[in-house]
Formats: structure tokens, C-alpha cells, sequence
């Protein structure tokens, strides 16, 4: 048996199916054509380019400049200026425009969001690549760093980090992504696991290729399903936990800087006054969250050869 026959499904059974995708074509586009099909999947990514639209576009969107108090004037002990012709949602407690706030506030989420799931990915993955990859040794010691690491709470590591790092964007980013370091780490690393055994990596190695070419360059490819879905997921857990942690006073110390999770904390002093100062940021994170997680959701399921069955 040749690379290739080990590489082709070559049964009719359900097994050579489900590796082809849907009428004979490949498995990422049988899963595009699953994901299409998707009601919650369509739902979840129109969410969520409405919310990178908004982010990238806010400085476009807003009608004033973010973090300011020209109208602090307006507001008083008693009362928030509600929507008016001039504010379509009304002013904050510092007299900044609700709605440039909340645009701006898109911006943060997003930013801090992408960045520290995007460090938490890589980190994460060169630890699963090392224990999948090499096994041995290796993987005994990683996969301890790692159960440690799962062992605290992802909040709890992230309020850990973020409160030694001090008060800024930054902090918070390298807190969420310290956080998903050990979930990415150990989904890729029982993604490799899986693939060790699978015939077309047993052709590879009685063609002599190098075990580092044989896992960066096949099996890592056919390992990545599982942690693309985990990192749309993650995302959303990311916008929460920013909001957590500006909520929690380990976010930029400047209170009228935009940000959702800080507009809450504001928020809480006007609840009887001015509910929505709450309500507004409250959704944006809620829909924002359900976006990617639907998103995610349908993207597992996309990926899942079963589900084409």
C-alpha cells in the first residue's frame, strides 16, 4: 500500500463518507456547505460582523469624540439627561454621548478580545504541539504545567495576573489570554493524539519523512477543527471576562474611557435615575456573547462529519 492509498478513503462504507464530505467533495467544503445551511450559525455571524463592523467604523459611526465631558454641565445629583434630538440614547454620568461611549465601547471589546484569544491560541498551541507532537517526556511535563494551570479558576487566574500586572489595556489582555493558555493547550494536544494512529501518518513514517515535518505539516492541518471552534467560542467567554474585570477595577483607571463593563460599574450609582446606563452596555455584551457563541456552536457542528449523516 502506497502514501496515497493510505491517504484515500477507498470503502463505500460510512467512514470513507463522512472523510469526503457530502456528494465527494472535501471536508471544509462539505462543513461551509453544513455551516450555510445553519439557522443559529447565520444568526451568530451576522452578530458578529455587525459587531466588528462597528468596531472597526466606530470613529466613522460616532457622532462626537469618546471620553468627553461637554455636557456634564446637564447632568445633575438627581438626574441623567435622557434620548433627545441631539443624544439619540441620552448622556452618561459624566456628560459624555451615550451612543459614542457604546460604539467606542465595541472597539475595546473587540480589540482586547482578538488579542488575547490570539495569544492564548498560540501559547496554547506550541505547549499542545510539543506534548501531541513529541510525546514522551515532554508531554508528561507539559501536560503538568497545564493541569495546574486548569486546577484555578479562569477568572480567578485572570483577576490574579491582571492585579500583579497593574491597571491598563494590557494587563487585561495577557490576564484573559494566561486563562486559555491551558484549555488551546490541551484540546490540540488530544486533537494530535487522535491523528497518531491514523493511516495516512503510518504511510507517512514508512516513507521516512521526519516526525517534525509529519505533525507541522500534516497532522496539525487535520488537528485544527476543534481549536478554530474553541476559539470562537472563546471569544465570547473574552468579552465577558473584559467586562468582568473593568467591573471588577483592574481596567484602565480612567473612569470615562469607553468601555463596556465600566459603563456598568458607573451605571450602578444612577440605576434609579437612569436604567439605561445600565441596560445598554448590558445588552452589547449579552448579544455580542450569543453571537459568538452561536457562531461557535455551529461551526462545531459544521465540523462534525456526523452531522452530515
Amino acid at each position: 500500500m502506497t502514501a496515497l492509498d493510505a491517504l484515500t478513503p477507498t470503502g463505500p462504507g460510512p467512514d470513507a463518507a463522512a472523510a469526503t464530505g457530502e456528494d465527494g467533495v472535501g471536508p471544509w467544503r462539505s462543513a461551509w456547505r453544513r455551516l450555510r445551511r445553519n439557522p443559529a450559525g447565520i444568526v451568530g455571524a451576522v452578530i458578529v460582523v455587525l459587531f466588528v463592523l462597528v468596531a472597526v467604523a466606530a470613529p466613522l459611526l460616532a457622532p462626537y469624540r469618546p471620553a468627553t465631558s461637554e455636557w456634564f454641565g446637564e447632568v445633575t445629583p438627581t438626574s441623567v439627561p435622557g434620548p433627545s434630538a441631539e443624544h439619540v440614547l441620552g448622556l452618561d454620568s459624566f456628560g459624555s454621548d451615550l451612543l459614542t461611549q457604546l460604539l467606542y465601547g465595541a472597539r475595546s471589546s473587540l480589540v482586547i478580545g482578538v488579542v488575547s484569544t490570539a495569544v492564548g491560541l498560540a501559547a496554547g498551541a506550541f505547549l499542545g504541539i510539543l506534548a501531541g507532537g513529541i510525546g514522551g517526556k515532554v508531554d508528561t511535563v507539559v501536560m503538568r504545567i497545564v493541569d495546574v494551570l486548569l486546577s484555578i479558576p479562569s477568572l480567578l487566574l485572570a483577576v490574579s495576573v491582571a492585579a500583579v500586572l497593574g491597571r491598563n489595556s494590557w494587563s487585561i489582555m495577557l490576564a484573559i489570554s494566561a486563562a486559555q493558555v491551558p484549555i488551546f493547550a490541551r484540546l490540540l494536544r488530544a486533537s494530535l493524539l487522535a491523528q497518531r494512529g491514523q493511516d495516512y501518518v503510518v504511510a507517512l513514517r514508512s516513507l521516512g519523512l521526519r516526525r517534525r515535518r509529519i505533525v507541522v505539516g500534516h497532522m496539525l492541518p487535520n488537528s485544527l477543527g476543534p481549536v478554530l471552534v474553541q476559539a470562537t467560542l472563546t471569544l465570547a467567554t473574552a468579552v465577558i471576562e473584559v467586562a468582568a474585570l473593568s467591573f471588577l477595577g483592574l481596567g484602565d483607571p480612567n473612569p470615562a474611557v469607553a468601555e463596556w463593563g465600566r459603563m456598568l460599574v458607573t451605571a450602578q450609582a444612577r440605576l434609579d435615575q437612569a436604567p439605561q446606563l445600565a441596560l445598554y452596555p448590558g445588552l452589547a455584551i449579552a448579544v455580542t456573547a450569543l453571537g459568538f457563541t452561536l457562531l461557535g456552536e455551529a461551526l462545531r457542528e459544521a465540523l462534525d462529519p456526523r452531522s452530515s449523516r
